[in-house]
């Protein structure tokens, strides 16, 4: 007779750009499968709804959060901003939008270890933020600095860093013992390797157009780099049925695909990956 699943796992929310509600589905399917968490990990679009998890939103307030929030609104069409700040959008309207939802909360402030990974562009190192490394800065900061995709959003300067979206990390980086007790770490990573829909052109400013087609078919390619076979036993890949990470306008009925797909791929994988882990 096999073993248990364990209880504890520390889940590792990879990227995505827009498709949250995936990750969401996640979270849920953990919760239903009796797997509980004390650290958790966002990177990039994962930052979000990790984030949001760690300070106590369920997971119905979550799911409905997301399937009402309108994406488009944190996207940008500055040229301006473009070259003075190297992206289409400040990132102001999304951190307030994080601030809307979680206040000024602080790592330091949390119940759960929340850990946000960033990507310093100097170093091509990691830059994680949590309540040892920064207990004072605010959660919603530091998921900016999480989710900045580049010329989408701007970089940022945070010391002697220049941080950019963590998604452009080596995933092995991900890999690490963040609880420091060996508690399991299953990475959750979203790719898409269906066409994605065409984006609309426009006659004016097409040459944002045009970057955000470049942006998507590079946040593409890297979702579709190869995984070693130690880090595949390890993650969970969810297929996203042609949804790419800069769908900033899709419908309740698309998002509430992509809670399914998440929710179902890991009530499908997670045991099996965890037995051959064990």
């Amino acid at each position: 007779m096999s073993d248990p699943l364990p209880q504890q796992i520390v889940p590792v929310l990879a990227g995505g750009g827009t498709r949250l509600p995936a990750h969401v589905g996640v979270l849920t399917a953990l919760a239903d499968m009796g797997i509980g968490y004390d650290h958790i990990v966002g990177v990039s679009g994962g930052s979000v709804v990790a984030s949001l998890a760690a300070a106590g939103k369920d997971m119905n307030e979550l799911k409905f959060l997301l399937r009402n929030v309108n994406f488009a609104q944190f996207r940008g069409y500055s040229l301006i901003s473009l070259l003075k700040n190297g992206g289409l959008s400040t990132g102001k309207r999304f951190e307030h939008w994080m601030e809307s939802q979680l206040g000024s909360i602080c790592f330091g402030d949390l119940d759960k270890n929340l850990h946000v990974v960033a990507a310093d562009v100097r170093s091509g190192r990691p830059v994680v933020f949590n309540r040892d490394n920064s207990p004072d800065i605010t959660v919603a900061r530091a998921v900016l600095y999480s989710i900045s995709i580049p010329l989408i959003f701007p970089f940022h300067h945070y010391g002697e860093h220049v941080l950019v979206d963590g998604s452009i990390l080596a995933e092995d980086s991900l890999f690490c013992d963040w609880a420091g007790d060996r508690t399991p770490v299953v990475c959750f990573r979203l790719r898409d390797k269906r066409l994605a829909a065409a984006h609309p052109a426009r006659r004016v400013l097409p040459v944002a157009d045009y970057m955000f087609m470049l942006i998507r078919t590079f946040m593409n390619t890297i979702s579709r780099e190869y995984l070693s076979e130690s880090l595949w036993l390890n993650t969970v890949l969810i297929e996203t049925d042609g949804m790419s990470p800069l769908e900033f306008n899709m419908t309740p009925e698309q998002k509430q695909s992509l809670f399914d797909l998440g929710y179902a791929t890991t009530q499908e994988f997670l045991p099996a990956k965890l037995a051959r882990r064990g």
